[in-house]
């Protein structure tokens, strides 16, 4: 259908950069349109433009992008919830799952999720649309969101680039969003891609205890939890085996009869083993005893693909980025991607200890970058020069006082109808689907709230979303997990 231009309103605009680009600070186009869902024509009506960010004395400190879609056959909102999404990075605009995943518009890719031409979007029978409205939220500095420096100042990049700095000004954000578009009584989610998950952990116990927002769901993407990840911890080593056996199941380079299993077979058996035999034989260090060592090695060329030699060349210790660059090194010689370690890459030299690129992200902004710049001018009638940042300037980042975990866990304790989903894609080496079940495990020690609790694994990577059968089942969960979360009537008390 084609889209009908509502209305433009542009308050007024700002220099924000040092050249003579302008942005409105706080504006808004909408268009109609509609999308078949399940079989069903949904209309919509999408509002994008920029809102802006206030501080604690009412001045404008930045002005964020974003795009909001809502059925529009739905007067009442009370029951209508409303989802809040964002992408991860740090530094990364919300064009990911925005027109790749929950969205009613989708990229114009193979089933696979490779690259075709020509670029563009299509509509997305599978988006979400059908039962939540959506906005997409990018963070300062991604897609055309920026800070706002009055002239002869230096911007204070702490207000924005770290953990809590970044947690703070976006829960403030969301206050305003919600309240301009009155969708205070209205069932609220956050959904978070990769560093995404820190943030909406965080966001939750934010927009609880300092906005007095209250959620029903937490929904984590392919989550980055920083207590663990990249720590080289004896448990950031140990749980990406369950990962290296499916990279390599799907590889074929695994002993026959472990290959000849199906992979939800398999990674039970492997993730069993990893809790009780890796992680404490890693643990132990140098002071390990030579027949255990051996016997942990053997178990873990058998469970990974990759010889004991180099196994036990690391002291047990594996890198994701050193298994990327071994595990087809003596076979093809070819390197396997971080996000999603199906795709394949080419190094200048074979030796090494991590390949020369992300041969996935590559692919994928081969896609994403045509594509969000296309169907923001085009279709959305969005219209500026100012760059669109796929990826933004944000470093340094600061990571200092991460207690996005522990702010989950008050959450979710100081409201019954608080639920969390994790989805996670077996092929994702840099946040891999057992680190983000640890993470699940870890964030409520006590286990008195394991039933709110939920995981879905799918056969892609870190956005599971790009294979188009895992497009429509992910998408379905969502729906599930939505509709599960919902009080329908009932009180929130324990």
């Amino acid at each position: 259908m084609k889209k009908i231009i509502l209305f433009v309103s542009i308050l007024f605009s700002i220099n924000i950069t040092s050249q003579d680009h302008r942005i409105p600070l706080d504006t808004m186009v909408v268009t109609s349109n509609s999308v078949v869902i399940k079989g069903k024509t949904i209309p919509y009506k999408a509002t994008t433009g920029m809102q802006p960010v206030f501080d604690e004395n009412g001045k404008t400190m930045a002005t964020l992008y974003y795009t909001y879609y809502q059925r529009s056959d739905i007067r009442n909102k009370d029951k209508r919830p409303i989802i809040m999404s964002f992408n991860g990075g740090p530094g990364s605009a919300s064009v990911w799952m925005h027109i790749a995943y929950t969205g009613p518009k989708v990229l114009k890719i193979d089933d696979e999720g490779f690259p075709v031409q020509p670029y563009g979007v299509k509509d997305n029978p599978n988006s979400i649309l059908d039962v939540a409205d959506i906005v997409y939220v990018n963070p300062v500095n991604t897609a055309y969101s920026r800070p706002i420096v009055e002239k002869g100042k230096k911007l204070d990049k702490s207000k924005f680039f770290g953990i809590n700095a970044d947690i703070k000004y976006l829960a403030s954000w969301l206050n305003t969003f919600i309240t301009r578009n009155n969708r205070w009584t209205s069932p609220k989610y956050i959904i978070g891609e990769s560093y995404g998950g820190t943030r909406v952990m965080g966001l939750a116990a934010e927009l609880q205890n300092k906005q007095w927002m209250y959620l029903n769901g937490v929904i984590m993407v392919s989550p980055a939890d920083y207590k663990v990840l990249r720590t080289e911890s004896s448990v950031d080593y140990a749980i990406n085996l369950p990962y290296f056996t499916a990279a390599a199941w799907y590889h074929k380079m695994l002993p026959a009869e472990i290959q000849n299993k199906d992979l939800l077979e398999l990674l039970p058996e492997v993730e069993k083993y990893t809790i009780n035999n890796f992680l404490p034989a890693i643990a132990k260090g140098g002071f390990i005893k030579d027949d255990e060592k051996n016997k942990v090695a053997n178990k873990v060329a058998y469970y990974s693909g990759l010889s004991k030699k180099v196994i036990l060349q690391n002291n047990l210790e594996i890198s994701p980025s050193f298994f990327w660059k071994e595990l087809l090194r003596d076979k093809t010689g070819q390197t396997i991607g971080r996000l999603d370690s199906r795709y394949l890459g080419l190094d200048k030299r074979e030796i090494g200890t991590r390949p020369d690129f992300s041969s996935e992200l590559t692919s994928w902004l081969h896609s994403f970058t045509p594509a969000i710049n296309y169907y923001i001018r085009k279709e959305l009638n969005f219209k500026t020069d100012v760059k669109y940042n796929v990826f933004g300037p944000v470093r340094p980042w600061d990571n200092r006082n991460n207690n996005v975990r522990e702010g989950l866990r008050q959450a979710m304790a100081q409201n019954p109808y608080l639920k969390v989903l994790i989805q996670s894609g077996y092929y994702d080496g840099a946040t891999t689907y057992f680190a983000a079940k640890y993470t699940m495990w870890k964030t409520d020690p006590s286990g008195k709230m394991k039933n709110r609790f939920f995981f879905k694994g799918y056969r892609s990577g870190h956005m599971m979303y790009l294979r188009n059968q895992d497009l429509q089942k992910a998408n379905d969960d969502l729906r599930e997990f939505i509709s599960n979360s919902l009080s329908k009537g009932k009180a929130a008390k324990y």
